[in-house]
């Protein structure tokens, strides 16, 4: 795993662990930890848009950091989408109940390239949004900065709307249309790469890369067109000495192909048991994960169990940092969000 030296680890057990120091139990962070989980969030969100709080640099460091208070975790994660790329190429969308919508999506279109404005100053709120959590949060928090993989992104802007997790409209587009598919891959990549390198110049520690439809496509066919994006965007990261964590939700055996010139850290879904991933993934690659979000409508009894589980894996590889298999259901109870929470900062991890 490559020893990322620009970021001082400080008092930070994450940043100590992604650097390869033996810490007393794995740390933990959760993805949409800074959101409707939380009832703080919930207060604003009664009060502020979705939108405006993306677009507010107060309110977005403020709903940023928010978990560092209310979970007690130890890595803030930048609020924001994952598709503030299409955003920056000049594609009009909302978010709704049923999740974001496009306005008028490329599927719709007879060219899908000609209908792209790509224009990097439209992500400068969420810059001040780094700035002003750089500002505001503990020095001892690192912040984890993201953007979407490139299938997941594209995904949304050729169809407009997920209809469950399957985008046929999508699939059927990259099938029909290769050559304009790679086109427009080498397009979202390029933003990507801008994007990611501009939050590492506003003070991010960790960069994360949500594809979380990898799963869409055959293991070959993603292979083939989405993995050299993915690894233009980790050089980019890497290069500016900040780790890089993949999530190819829904990969399944098609972790087995990733490699050191991938990724530092692998987040991996609930489908795969650590122990299983651990096997498949190049032993160089950390990883990151993967209790299943659902999990927490359960008992605390039943929570505490499954937590039980992962101290053998814990104790023996301390390249790992803890993590759901994706991100909080939106009407998780909070008292067991917390509940996990405590349970790992408390647990003896044997280590």
């Amino acid at each position: 795993m490559k020893q990322h030296k620009q970021h001082n680890p400080g008092e930070s057990i994450l940043l100590r662990a992604m650097a390869g120091e033996k810490t007393s139990r794995p740390p933990f962070w959760f993805m949409r930890q800074a959101g409707r989980v939380l009832p703080s969030y919930r207060r604003l969100k009664q009060q502020y848009s979705l939108w405006h709080m993306m677009n507010s640099p107060e309110l977005g460091a403020q709903v940023t950091l928010l978990p560092i208070e209310d979970l007690g975790v130890d890595a803030a994660i930048l609020f924001s989408d994952i598709l503030m790329v299409p955003h920056a190429m000049g594609m009009g969308f909302d978010f709704t109940e049923k999740g974001p919508v496009f306005s008028s999506p490329l599927a719709e279109s007879d060219d899908p390239m000609a209908r792209l404005d790509p224009d990097p100053s439209r992500l400068d709120f969420v810059y001040k949004i780094i700035d002003r959590v750089i500002a505001d949060k503990p020095a001892s928090v690192p912040l984890i900065g993201f953007c979407g993989g490139p299938l997941t992104v594209m995904c949304y802007m050729i169809q407009g709307l997920g209809r469950g997790s399957d985008f046929p409209q999508a699939a059927r587009f990259i099938y029909e249309n290769k050559a304009v598919a790679k086109r427009l891959i080498e397009a979202v990549t390029e933003v990507s790469v801008e994007y990611a390198k501009t939050q590492i110049q506003h003070g991010i520690d960790v960069f994360q890369l949500f594809d979380t439809h990898a799963g869409l496509l055959p293991v070959d066919l993603y292979n083939e067109l989405f993995m050299p994006s993915v690894k233009q965007i980790s050089r980019a990261v890497r290069d500016l000495d900040v780790p890089f964590i993949f999530f190819p939700k829904g990969l399944g055996v098609g972790m087995e192909m990733i490699n050191p010139d991938v990724c530092d850290w692998l987040s991996v879904d609930w489908q795969v048991p650590l122990d299983r991933a651990r096997k498949m993934v190049h032993p160089e690659i950390g990883l990151q994960g993967n209790m299943d979000p659902r999990l927490l409508y359960a008992s605390q009894e039943e929570i505490a169990r499954k937590l039980e589980t992962f101290i053998d894996f814990g104790r023996k590889n301390h390249n790992w940092i803890f993590n759901l298999g994706h991100g909080f259901i939106k009407d998780t109870p909070y008292d067991n969000a917390r509940f996990m929470a405590d349970w790992i900062r408390n647990a003896d991890w044997q280590r």
